[in-house]
This record gives structure tokens, C-alpha cells and sequence, in this order.
């Protein structure tokens, strides 16, 4: 994809994703925060000039601004490192009133300061969850069909001659209709020639194919499995339409699974595992949010929300200084000194995240230029 075809529709298909994925997630610090009575002044969906605003019988303003790239919630008395003097306990020197002082998040206890916190990455976790749980019991949960979508070079299924769009009927005298079917059985068959009828150009032929011995991910005792090289065909789904319970149950289980997905695939960029050049930015998910709500259509924008909604909370507990997680180390500091942080201390950490987040964007944003050949479009128009 060019330049050229990075489409309004892209654009606002992604700032509407992210609006609510942002919405949510201050809403949760929102939330906690009222429940523990703190005034919260300030409910902003993105930065700069602000384009919408009301005042609330609560006394917070909402509003709209100008760039819509993330959005925060200010509370009275939270006060950022470096923006104030302030006493030993990290409270202002200004003498507040008792009345301010039982309003004020910096005068909360600890563990109140740690919920309203912590409240924004679960927000965006419990909102995954109920949005998995919404598209499996309202649409249905999509399960691939038995077509080939790729065939990886150099596997039994390329020297069988297997093709992309080829639709698996049977492996040897068992039907098959999803690509769990075909994963099932001939893992069943290490080593195994196995004979697949399959459809293609309006035709049925038989292929036969020897699955390579591997050892299976969740199989017991280092039991062996077959595999033939294919991977399903992301559009041809069928969709499984459950009951709220089991709906609700899928959606944590989904939920927890893409978590534990994200760190692995993190931990092997870290031990070199993984090219660090596959990151994604903004730039990467917004053509994602278009591709996929114009070819996926609602079900697969919802699926996609609910991905993204995940990354988002959990890149927020990270422990770096300037995320809900740099927060949340600071607190498990003072847990442990029985005081907080000193001022500079705190200072310093946040100028150090705020630089190890920027260097983060640039990285990622470079890699989605790359990634996009916007630099290889900007180099033809000047050579």
C-alpha cells in the first residue's frame, strides 16, 4: 500500500477505533476515582485545542480536542513531577482545607491511588472481554473453514502441489469441514502419508502428503504430531453462535490467550527471536482498521477493537515512567519504603520514560513508513 491509498476512509475508521479504545480507558481511571471520592476536573478525549466541552453537575469538564491521539483524566491534587514544589509526602505545599484534602487524589491512601490507577488497563481488558463475548453469542464465533489460505515454501503441502483456495473435503475417509478438522487429523499422522480429496477450479482431485514429525505445543510428554505446512484462509469462516455464559467465558479465555500471545511475541523480539522491524505504529493500525472494516465488514472491526483494546491495556502496565505501569511501580516503592519517591526521583523517572516512549513511537512509526513504502513513494518523487 502507497501513500496514495491511505484513504480518509482508513483515517477515520482508525481515529473511531481509537476514540473509543481511549474513552474506555480513562473512563475506567474516571470510574474508581469518583467511588473513592476524588473531584476529577478534567475527562479530555485527546490534546490541544479544544473543539467540544460541558461541565458536569460534578464539576468535570468533558471535551473534545483538537488532536485526537490519546486523552487523560485530571483529577484534583494529582500533581505531575516537576510541576510544583512540593512537602515529603508529595502533597502540595499549599495548605489545602480538609475539605479539598478528602477530594484530592494525592491525600488518598495507597491503595485507593493504586485502583484508580490500575482502573484504566482493566477497563480495557473488561472491555475486550464483553466485546469478544458480544460477537460470539450475537453473530457467532468465526471458525476457519477447511481452505487453504497459504502454503509455507519447502513443507510436505508445497511438494504436494497443494495451493492457496484449495478446499479440503476429506483426509482419508473422515469429512472434514473446519480447519480443526484438519489440523486434528493429520497431526494424528507423524510421518503418515495421508490422502486429501480436495476441491479445486470446480473440480475434485486427491493429493497425497506426508506430514512432517513435530513436537506439538500442548501435547504431553514431548508426544510427536503431524504437519503439512498450510494455514486457514482468514475470510472463508463459519460463525458458532453461543449462549451469553459460554459467550462470556470464550471472551476471557480470548482475552487472556492474546495476553500471553503479546508477551511471548514481545519476549522473543527481546531475545533476538523475532525481527524488532514487524512492531507496528499508528500508521500500521490505522491501514489495519481499514482493511479490515472494509473487507471484514462489523464482525471483523469488533474482533479487531477488541485486539487492539488488549494491546492497550496492557502497553499501559509496562513499568515505564509516564504509563499507568510506571505509576504503579512508584506506588509498590513507597509500599515498600513507607513513603513515597523523593520529588526529583520521580522527576527524573518520568523525563526518562517520557524519552523511552518517544524513542518508541519514532522506532515504531519508521518501521510503519518503512513497512507502508512511504519512504520508497518520497524517494521516487525526487529522483
Amino acid at each position: 500500500m502507497t501513500i496514495l491509498g491511505f484513504t480518509w476512509y482508513y483515517v477515520l475508521t482508525f481515529l473511531a477505533v481509537l476514540s473509543v479504545l481511549i474513552y474506555v480507558h480513562e473512563f475506567g481511571h474516571y470510574w474508581v476515582a469518583r467511588r473513592n471520592g476524588v473531584r476529577v476536573e478534567v475527562f479530555s478525549i485527546g490534546f490541544g485545542t479544544e473543539l467540544w466541552g460541558r461541565v458536569d453537575r460534578h464539576g468535570t469538564r468533558w471535551k473534545v480536542c483538537a488532536i485526537p491521539l490519546g486523552g487523560y483524566v485530571k483529577m484534583f491534587g494529582e500533581m505531575m513531577p516537576g510541576e510544583g514544589e512540593v512537602d515529603g509526602e508529595g502533597a502540595p505545599e499549599r495548605p489545602l482545607t480538609p475539605e479539598e484534602k478528602a477530594e484530592s487524589f494525592t491525600h488518598k491512601r495507597l491503595g485507593q491511588r493504586t485502583a484508580i490507577v490500575a482502573a484504566g488497563p482493566v477497563a480495557n481488558f473488561l472491555f475486550a472481554v464483553f466485546l469478544f463475548a458480544a460477537v460470539f453469542s450475537v453473530f457467532g464465533n468465526p471458525v476457519p473453514l477447511a481452505v487453504v489460505g497459504e502454503v509455507v515454501p519447502g513443507t510436505p503441502a508445497a511438494t504436494a502441489d497443494i495451493r492457496p483456495g484449495d478446499k479440503i473435503l476429506a483426509i482419508e475417509s473422515e469429512t472434514v469441514t473446519t480447519f480443526e478438522d484438519v489440523r486434528r487429523i493429520i497431526g494424528a499422522h507423524p510421518d503418515v502419508p495421508v490422502r486429501l480429496r480436495i476441491a479445486r477450479d470446480n473440480a475434485e482431485i486427491v493429493i497425497v502428503a506426508t506430514p512432517q514429525s513435530a513436537i506439538g505445543a500442548d501435547a504431553k510428554n514431548g508426544a510427536r504430531v503431524g504437519r503439512i505446512g498450510i494455514k486457514p484462509d482468514a475470510t472463508e469462516v463459519a460463525y458458532e453462535r453461543q449462549n451469553p455464559l459460554t459467550a462470556l467465558w470464550m471472551g476471557a479465555e480470548r482475552t487472556v490467550s492474546l495476553t500471553g500471545q503479546i508477551l511471548s511475541y514481545l519476549g522473543q523480539i527481546v531475545a533476538g527471536r523475532q525481527d524488532a522491524r514487524d512492531l507496528g505504529g499508528p500508521l500500521r493500525i490505522a491501514q489495519m482498521s481499514g482493511e479490515v472494516a472494509q473487507d471484514g465488514g462489523l464482525i471483523s472491526l469488533l474482533l479487531f477493537t477488541a485486539v487492539l483494546s488488549v494491546n492497550l491495556g496492557l502497553i499501559n502496565l509496562f513499568p515505564i515512567p509516564m504509563l499507568d505501569g510506571g505509576h504503579l511501580l512508584f506506588y509498590a516503592a513507597e509500599a515498600l519504603r513507607g513513603r513515597p519517591l523523593s520529588p526529583r526521583a520521580q522527576e527524573y523517572g518520568f523525563r526518562f520514560g517520557l524519552a523511552l516512549v518517544l524513542m518508541l513511537t519514532v522506532f515504531a512509526t519508521w518501521n510503519d513508513l518503512v513497512n507502508l513504502k512511504v519512504i520508497e513513494f518520497l524517494r521516487q518523487l525526487i529522483t
